[in-house]
């Protein structure tokens, strides 16, 4: 299939084949399931271990955890950005420009470090 409509065609194939995997699937299920489930003891309980839960149902999360976890998700995207760029870094072609993008990046992430640091956002207490 070559051409402008053989791509068009590819993706209806592989969209019909998705399809008939998804109710093949699902007939495989209607076939194969039990006709009426068993029900134990203390299936419905809401624990495992069958210990009636104690106390309300509402907890408090503090926001500072959350910082903490968008912090680490930062840095560790920065360690996916730097990596790249260390291993090409030394071939031709890629000397001050390179430097100079890497460097506007690490500065705009040192910006937003040093603001969390400025603000006490960095502070565990």
């Amino acid at each position: 299939m070559d051409g402008y409509l053989g791509s068009y065609a590819t993706l209806g194939l592989l969209l019909v084949a998705g399809v008939l995997l998804f109710v093949a699937a699902f007939g495989a299920n209607r076939l194969l399931r039990p006709a009426h489930p068993a029900e134990p003891p203390g299936k419905r309980i809401a624990y495992e271990s069958g210990i009636d839960p104690v106390g309300g149902d509402w907890a408090q999360a503090q926001i500072r955890y959350y910082v903490y976890a968008y912090l680490y998700v930062l840095f560790a995207v920065e360690a996916v950005f730097l990596f790249p760029w260390a291993v090409i870094f030394d071939r031709p072609g890629f000397g001050g420009m390179a430097i100079a993008e890497m460097g506007i990046f690490v500065a705009v992430l040192a910006l937003g470090i040093l603001y969390a640091w400025r603000k006490k956002i960095l502070t565990w207490t």
